[in-house]
């Protein structure tokens, strides 16, 4: 996925230090992408995790009440975590000064019958030992940078307790009046398809860790409470990395994510897109409650290889993964979405639609009650040498083989588009302005 933006001052002035808190500028690696289609083998990449999660934010209800000491001040706590608020900040931080009113809008945004409901010391000393390094917002990660787009579109750079750092980005959707969150699963994408930048790339991806990936949700709920952005209703992993290479966290995140007492998002509202690096990597997120999307980019064998050259099974092989599991999946989540970055002159011919049309209906036929929705992804020209991006009659065009066949597409609306700053650029460009 690829979203350009470019730097503007964010408003943190007016929120309390201690609930708000930026780090100064830090180098970074020089690298970019658009959007991470890695083709790593997923047991290498599983040995690239760092260690296990152990924070409070990764902990369902019922393992977190053991650890601090009840179901009550779990559920508490969560109040508090899925509003973007850390709650060892809010009633254990002195330093944070929240006048009354502010903390009175805040209590306003709990449940009803947990505003008048406290986090104790005893209890605040139990979540200390949850999160030994400090707490939520500041043991896990804190925020580097923002950058926010004339359009809205808002990119988030945090800054890990280990260094790295990950950026998430807020898409606000003036029709609906909520926002879709991309957020990454890697710290950077390795090897993936040929019309993805690189400048300078790792040799293997860092995976992020559930609390590590969590994080960039917390984060962003705070941004959108505070800065009146719209509600976060749909989160996607598009961001950095490739999910199929951390699936355990990926998965584990999105129940958390769909979780009806943690961050309480609907199972059709959370996506994974996996560029599926062999068939089996579909049946990694076989039970994850989300929706499953693949990044085809190519309906051919021939013209995969020339897109993403790493890849070494054929279209109807990764297919068929993706078939098997969408069988055994409740009805609800067999939905899937195949996402097509649409290149000026490599794969925009009216040709291709009609083969990508005719290896969607493959899904169609082999699955019961499923539903296929072709994403197009106009090309965001970024400096690439040879890939272009397609004139919007292409894109039209190529749209309307796809439905004149009885299959449903959408084109992409490009968002923040106000420079060249792709997915992933934003944790190696130099910062323009500074965080306030």
């Amino acid at each position: 996925m690829s979203f350009f933006v470019v730097a503007k001052s964010f408003p943190t002035h007016h929120l309390a230090p201690s609930l708000f808190r930026t780090t100064p500028p830090q180098a970074r690696p020089s690298f970019q992408l658009m959007h991470s289609t890695t083709e790593e083998n997923s047991a290498s990449a599983a040995s690239q995790t760092t260690s296990s999660s152990s924070s409070a934010i990764s902990k369902n209800i019922s393992e977190l009440s053991k650890e601090i000491g009840g179901n009550g001040r779990a559920l508490i706590a969560w109040d508090f975590y899925r509003l973007g608020i850390d709650p060892e900040l809010f009633f254990g931080d002195p330093s944070s000064a929240l006048d009354e009113d502010a903390r009175n809008e805040i209590i306003k945004l709990l449940p009803s019958k947990r505003q008048t409901q406290v986090l104790g010391n005893g209890a605040l000393r139990e979540l200390s030992k949850v999160n030994p390094d400090g707490g939520v917002e500041m043991g896990i990660a804190s925020l580097s940078d923002i950058h926010t787009s004339s359009d809205g579109t808002t990119k988030l750079l945090l800054k890990m307790k280990d260094g790295l750092e990950v950026e998430t980005v807020i898409i606000p959707w003036d029709d609906r009046k909520r926002s879709t969150l991309c957020v990454s699963s890697q710290e950077v994408a390795g090897r993936g398809a040929h019309f993805v930048q690189l400048v300078e790339w790792e040799d293997c991806a860092t995976s992020l860790r559930i609390d590590e990936i969590l994080i960039q949700v917390y984060f962003a709920t705070k941004i959108c409470r505070v800065s009146n952005i719209f509600k976060i209703d749909n989160i996607v992993f598009m961001g950095m990395g490739e999910p199929a290479d951390n699936s355990d966290a990926v998965s584990t995140a999105t129940r958390i994510l769909t979780d009806r007492q943690l961050f309480q998002l609907s199972q059709s509202k959370v996506t994974v897109s996996t560029v599926a690096p062999d068939p089996q990597s579909f049946s990694l997120f076989a039970d994850a409650p989300c929706v499953l999307a693949w990044s085809v980019h190519a309906a051919t064998d021939e013209l995969r290889k020339i897109l993403v050259p790493t890849t070494r099974h054929t279209m109807e092989e990764l297919r068929e993964g993706l078939v098997e599991v969408l069988r055994r999946r409740p009805k609800r989540l067999r939905t899937t979405m195949l996402e097509y970055v649409l290149i000026d002159g490599m794969n925009d011919r009216i040709e291709d639609a009609v083969a990508l049309a005719k290896f969607s209906q493959g899904i169609i036929d082999a699955v019961p009650q499923c539903k296929v929705v072709v994403n197009i992804i106009p090309f965001n020209d970024i400096g690439h040498p040879t890939y272009k991006q397609p004139t919007m009659d292409a894109v039209l065009a190529f749209q309307r083989g796809l439905i004149e066949n009885d299959i449903t597409a959408y084109i992409r609306t490009t968002r923040g588009d106000d420079e060249s700053a792709a997915c992933g650029q934003l944790a190696t460009s130099k910062r323009t302005k500074p965080v306030p």
